[in-house]
Formats: structure tokens, sequence, C-alpha cells
């Protein structure tokens, strides 16, 4: 479970997010979207305490974030938009060094190392330096990284980039698992056909504020536009751009956006 307590954070005069309150059942996978510059990253590192909050906090799995950091991260696993890996250890060498932060015992360590250089299909190349790896082995070594110590909580800012189409469709399919067994799952992403169709909830960020919250259905209700194809405020949306009813046509309408530019 994952419950934000008016997360917020200024920058003197500037809100980068304006105190969101909401919570994440367990077991389920949140979509988290928003043009760029809307603040997702920013609460994220509050999330997982790399940016100290102006107010409020976030609590995972019951461990709040400022007062018990040490907890929430123990059972949280983050792959960032612009992971860190070390240029002078192998993939195998980097999953044990991460495993070993966690506290893995060394036998479950070799076991946990081996599944996961499977499973992202990594294996043969296990022994070579993550220098020579390509971007995309990058970001799947990363994430093999995160789910080392078998976490309750999963986040993850923008995971998608630089994967080809199977190595995309291999991680959808493995966050659908994860889900069903019961991880809760935070996906900041702006892939919207991959949020539509992994995620239990999505919310909506802009500008720092939180403008929209729900199931897609329950988003769709608050997005429909009237007959001239404009809802109060908004930008009508070009229903020839996008398909009607897609998250795609639900985010333009909410945020005023129908150029799609992010």
């Amino acid at each position: 479970m994952i419950r934000f307590e008016g997360l917020g954070k200024s920058y003197g005069d500037l809100v980068a997010v304006d105190r969101i309150t909401f919570e994440i059942e367990a077991g389920r996978v949140f979509g988290f979207i928003g043009r760029n510059g809307a603040g997702k990253t920013t609460t994220i590192k509050m999330m997982m305490g790399l940016l100290e909050p102006t107010t409020g906090t976030a609590v995972l799995g019951g461990h709040d974030i400022r007062t018990s950091p040490r907890e929430a991260k123990a059972i949280t696993g983050y792959l960032p938009d612009h992971p860190y890996l070390y240029d002078k250890l192998t993939g195998r060498e980097l999953l044990h060094f991460v495993a070993g932060l966690y506290g893995v015992a060394p036998r479950e360590r070799e076991e946990r190392a081996d599944e996961l250089l499977r499973d992202f299909a990594l294996e043969d190349r296990a022994g070579e330096l993550t220098e020579t790896y390509s971007h995309g082995m990058k970001q799947r070594l990363a994430l093999a990284g995160a789910l080392i110590h078998r976490p309750r909580i999963l986040v993850l800012d923008e995971p998608m980039v630089g994967l080809d189409p199977q190595g995309a469709l291999d991680l959808r399919r493995l966050l659908a698992r994860l889900a069903s067994e019961g991880v809760t799952i935070f996906l900041s992403t702006h892939s919207l056909p991959v949020a539509e169709a992994l995620c239990d909830s999505i919310g909506v960020l802009d500008h720092g504020r939180l403008i929209a919250l729900g199931t897609l259905d329950d988003l769709r209700g608050r997005a429909t536009t009237s007959g001239n194809g404009e809802q109060d405020g908004a930008h009508p949306v070009r229903t020839g751009e996008v398909a009607a009813g897609s998250l795609e046509a639900i985010f333009l309408d909410l945020v005023g956006a129908a150029d799609g530019q992010w």
C-alpha cells in the first residue's frame, strides 16, 4: 500500500508539487501521467526519500519515508528515469552488489541473480562489463536490480524508455504478473497505451496538482466532451488524431492540451 499525505514541494514561489493526498491499494498497478515538467519525477523522488518534501509525507507499506526511511526502502524497488550502473562491474556482479545492499543472503543472492538474468534475457552477457551493454540492456539490468530483494512495492519512472518492442512487451507481462502476486506498482509513464492496458487506476498531474484520479472509466466520465467537441475551459479533442475514449483523448481533455504536446 502507498499513501500520500499532503505531499508537496516548493522552491520559493514555485510550487512543483501541490500537497497531493491519495492512496493506492496493495497489489494494484497505479499509472501516474502528466506533461513534461508536471512534477511526476519530483513526486517520486520525495516518496523514495531522495528529496525532502516541503509539506506532508509518503507512506510505503505502512512505513513513513520521512521517519522510517530504512524500513520503507527495504520493501521497495525503484527504477529511476536515468538509472546509474557501475560501468566496471559485470551484470552479475552488479546484481550481487545490489542484493548485498538489501541484505539478501549469499545463497539466495546467487539463485535470484540467475533467475533475473534469465528472465531479462541477459544470461549470455552476465559476465561482461555493463559499460558494453546497450541502453535497453542497461534498462533491463537496472530493473532486475530493483527486483533482486523481492520488493512488496515497485516504483518505476519511465521504465519503457530504451526498450525495443519485445522488451516492452516482456515488461508489460512482468508487471502484470507481479501485480497478480500482490506487488503494488507505481508506474510513471508517457506511454499512455501501456498505462491504459495495465493500470487499475490512474492519476493525472498537471502543474504539480493532481487534477484527476480514478479508474479509466472514472476519468472517461470526467473528460466527456459536449456535442461540439469542447469541455468547459478545455480545447476540443481532435478525434481524427486520437481514438475517442482512449486514455490519450481523456488526458488531452483533462489538461486542455489538444495539440498533444507534452
